[in-house]
């Protein structure tokens, strides 16, 4: 789980309070301060860091200070104390300076001066299975959710110094940015019919699907059918990994939040729900979506409760969904009794939230 520290060195003292309570009420690791007074009101709750300050400035025990360190006679002095330090990297001796912090120190905050992230990159490199945690300084909250994401592993924990309380929960919130799992039903096929001519959306993002994970789709608000990516091989052509081949523009596709849009809405930029066979899910990106002309089919089943889901899909044996145990299937070679797997929703939708209203779809 990631962390966060909020730095109130620089916190005008009107906003000081108020950032203090955002910090405490939104429950991140810890507030960063050079004065052991700024500190002392803190719940237990609350990590109090003191950073910039004599490391005998105060006596209290509860503190976890943080020295500054800026050469391997600092470190060795830290590190023999069971200490924790702080690295600003400017050049390769600063670099290699944060990476033997990072792997010997129980907590190392960094902070960078090349804008790029590649020394971030090598620090998370350099303390890979280490037990310290890595603290990386951010700018502000876009930083931070490039920061987080950095090797796909990003570091442990970000210290932001927030311009106002409103940052701080919207740091929390980004750290509480993964997807839960969905409890997957299967569904049985009652019927596929053959539709005719109409527009149909492939959707191609920007990452690459594992062989048993699509996206959730669905002509109706309460079921949608697992649409298989085309990481399996095809005649005649090539797999495309980052592809979807999702269903007619008009249905749903289930995003994070429990956030629904319309297929015609996705755009480059877009964030739909990646989901696998067994129900974990995650956040992708969309790079485009291809709206095309194509003969259509439906696909209509129901769930064991008895709730019936429809989509619309490309008339075509390359298209497939999933079924349990991520099983393969072309949707041409459906039968009626064959079982797929979806998603049950309990809620009706109004622009793509969920809402607990009478609505009847036919």
């Amino acid at each position: 789980m990631k962390f966060a520290w909020i730095d109130v060195r620089s916190v005008p003292p009107a906003q000081l309070e108020a950032v203090l309570d955002a910090a405490i009420h939104s429950r991140v690791h810890g507030v960063v301060a050079d004065d052991p007074e700024t500190l002392a009101p803190l719940p237990p709750t609350v990590t109090k860091v003191l950073l910039g300050a004599d490391p005998g400035a105060s006596e209290d025990s509860a503190l976890l200070v943080v020295e500054a360190i800026g050469d391997s006679d600092q470190l060795s002095a830290v590190s023999g104390r069971s200490g924790n330090g702080f690295v600003e990297v400017t050049d390769d001796a600063t670099l290699r300076l944060a990476c033997a912090a990072a792997k010997s120190l129980p907590y190392t905050a960094v902070r960078f001066a090349d804008p790029t992230k590649i020394p971030l990159e090598i620090v998370i490199a350099a303390a890979h299975q280490s037990p310290g945690s890595l603290v990386t300084e951010v700018a502000d909250l876009e930083e931070a959710a490039i920061v987080l994401d950095v090797l796909e592993h990003g570091p442990d924990g970000v210290m932001l110094a927030p311009r106002e309380p409103g940052e701080v929960f919207e740091l929390a919130r980004l750290l509480d940015g993964g997807t839960p799992a969905l409890e997957l039903s299967t569904l049985i096929v009652d019927s596929i019919r053959h539709d005719g001519l109409g527009d149909r959306v492939c959707v191609d993002t920007c990452s690459h699907f594992q062989k048993d994970e699509g996206i959730l789709v669905g002509s109706y608000s309460s079921g949608f059918i697992l649409c298989c990516s085309e990481t399996h091989p095809l005649p005649y052509m090539p797999t495309r990994p980052f592809r979807v081949n999702a269903g007619a523009l008009h249905s749903y596709v289930m995003g994070p939040d429990n956030r629904t849009n319309y297929l015609s809405e996705l755009r480059s930029g877009s964030v739909t729900l990646g989901v696998r066979a067994d129900g974990s899910t995650r956040r992708i990106v969309v790079g485009r979506a291809k709206l095309e002309s194509r003969p259509l089919l439906t696909i209509t089943a129901h769930s064991v409760d008895g709730v019936e889901v429809s989509l619309t899909v490309q008339d075509d044996w390359h298209v497939r969904v999933l079924g349990p145990g991520g099983k393969v299937r072309n949707v041409t070679e459906l039968q009626r009794g064959d079982e797929l797997l979806g998603y049950i929703a309990t809620d009706q939708r109004h622009v793509g939230f969920p809402i607990g209203e009478f609505c009847e779809e036919n």
